[in-house]
């Protein structure tokens, strides 16, 4: 008659009114046996009951449900869900609430262990950036005290702590603005303007823009022979050209003396294209390169901060990527090199 898991407060009603007027009108019949009283019997007792029984039903349990509902949902009722909320919602079984709450728990559970982590990632990351701040102006601080007890009398130290000092401006200023652009990204404020290029072309330029670097430590740049062919791709150039950037002079800074870097860019599946920047410098060790995408994440802090950078470069890489949906990664090999590479979309 009924479905276990779909009881209404109605059929629970006539269930229960129908299964006790029986009992109470079989017990009176056996007392008078006499069918016109137990018909009178009957159909009073399954009355009364059925109407105690739905009210209780109606007004303490299912209404009780329906506060849940909305307390859960949190947001007040629309037509549609106050219609839901009368009419459908009473047909559901406890098990099948019960399955609700449960499920709206475990979100909850979800929400709250991801808000802690954010919280944890935001301590963190305020953290590292109290010390990255920190850094260079403890040393403008401790430059102009120098000065300011007498150096400046000594032309010669006085302008090598003015170069100094510089530098660390220089380095806020790099830092300040690394920070407004990977904000930016994450919160979608920089659009992703896409536009057809050759690729190469633009690795090229980017190279060419770090040739000063590469002279001071004699590094050898140039496309891998067989990738000279020109490849089309359609993503946000100029933020494709920062990545590159950033990847390159990743590559100098931390390749050796008399280096090479080569640039590698193959057609792959599903019209991707396959950028590789690879160098022949120390490398990274393995435990280093899961986290090296992270804000700040440095192998070696004092020689990082002696070459110079900011710590923000691969993660603002990494949020570009993200935001044209597609993958970056990294491979490396102590004494042998690191490779750096993305995927973009091909053009046509």
């Amino acid at each position: 008659m009924f479905e276990q898991k779909n009881f209404s407060p109605k059929q629970l009603a006539v269930f229960t009114a129908l299964l006790l007027s029986l009992l109470i009108a079989v017990s009176t019949y056996v007392l008078i046996r006499d069918l016109k009283v137990l018909l009178i019997y009957f159909i009073l007792c399954f009355s009364f009951i059925y109407y105690i029984v739905f009210q209780i039903l109606d007004r303490f349990i299912y209404r009780k449900i329906k506060l849940i509902y909305k307390l859960i949902s949190q947001t007040k009722a629309s037509k549609r869900e106050e219609a839901y909320l009368k009419y459908i919602l009473p047909q559901k079984g406890i098990d099948e609430v019960r399955e609700d709450v449960e499920k709206w728990v475990e979100q909850q559970s979800e929400q709250i262990k991801q808000l802690q982590s954010n919280e944890a990632f935001r301590r963190e990351f305020l953290q590292n950036l109290s010390h990255e701040i920190k850094t260079p102006i403890f040393s403008i601080q401790g430059y102009l005290e120098l000065l300011g007890d007498g150096a400046i009398e000594d032309e010669a130290i006085a302008q090598k702590f003015i170069r100094k000092s510089q530098a660390n401006v220089q380095r806020l200023v790099q830092l300040v603005n690394d920070v407004d652009i990977i904000t930016n990204l994450e919160i979608n404020k920089e659009p992703i303007l896409k536009q057809s290029f050759v690729i190469q072309d633009l690795i090229t330029e980017a190279a060419n823009n770090l040739g000063i670097q590469m002279e001071q430590k004699n590094t050898h740049f140039q496309i891998k022979k067989g990738c000279e062919s020109p490849i089309a791709v359609f993503a946000d150039k100029n933020k494709i050209y920062q990545v590159l950037v950033n990847v390159i002079a990743n590559a100098i800074k931390y390749g050796k003396i008399d280096g090479e870097i080569n640039a590698s860019i193959y057609k792959i599946e599903d019209n991707k294209v396959l950028i590789e920047i690879s160098d022949n410098g120390a490398g990274i060790a393995e435990e280093h390169i899961p986290r090296l995408f992270e804000r700040f994440y440095r192998t070696d802090d004092a020689r990082s901060r002696e070459i110079g950078g900011t710590g923000l470069g691969l993660a603002i890489c990494k949020h570009i990527m993200e935001a044209h949906n597609e993958t970056m990664h990294i491979r490396s090999t102590l004494n042998v090199g690191t490779t750096v590479g993305f995927t973009l979309a091909g053009k046509g």
